[in-house]
């Protein structure tokens, strides 16, 4: 079996089995050559509030945020300024032009530079410093 069907094999059983974190060792060339895998999945929870009725006043609503959103090309820890203490790439209410880079994503040691494609106004930065994000998460919304 190889180890692409391996890997699809334990992605489907933990799917199955709701484990969402497994180690896999394989041996090759007579334990010359090993390969250690470990694989993460995101549980996702879902919760279902019941409705209360009360006699207050309707609560107001948030205006929808409209625009683009810039999301993650990867699963990685997204930075929002190229080095600590120092400031950020972007703030809310600056303008962005096409190729600008907003933030960097670290995966595997290396970090990508996040760059806008879109021109406009941010409006809503949806992460924070320093946060694990998944692959086409949103960061930023550029309006």
């Amino acid at each position: 079996m190889s180890l692409r069907s391996t890997i699809k094999s334990l992605s489907k059983t933990m799917d199955d089995m709701g484990i969402t974190e497994i180690d896999f060792e394989r041996r090759y060339l007579f334990g010359m050559i090993n390969r250690r895998i470990h694989l993460s999945k995101q549980s996702v929870v879902s919760a279902v509030a019941a409705p209360v009725a009360t006699s207050a006043a309707p609560a107001e609503t948030k205006p929808e945020i409209t625009g683009h959103a810039l999301k993650s090309p990867m699963v990685g820890v997204v930075y929002l300024s190229p080095e600590p203490g120092a400031d950020p790439f972007v703030r809310v209410g600056a303008t962005v032009h096409a190729g600008d880079t907003v933030a960097l994503v670290e995966a595997m040691k290396t970090f990508n530079p996040i760059k806008a494609d879109v021109e406009g106004t941010v409006k809503k930065i949806l992460v924070s410093d320093s946060a694990a994000v998944e692959f086409d998460q949103p960061l930023i919304i550029i309006e």
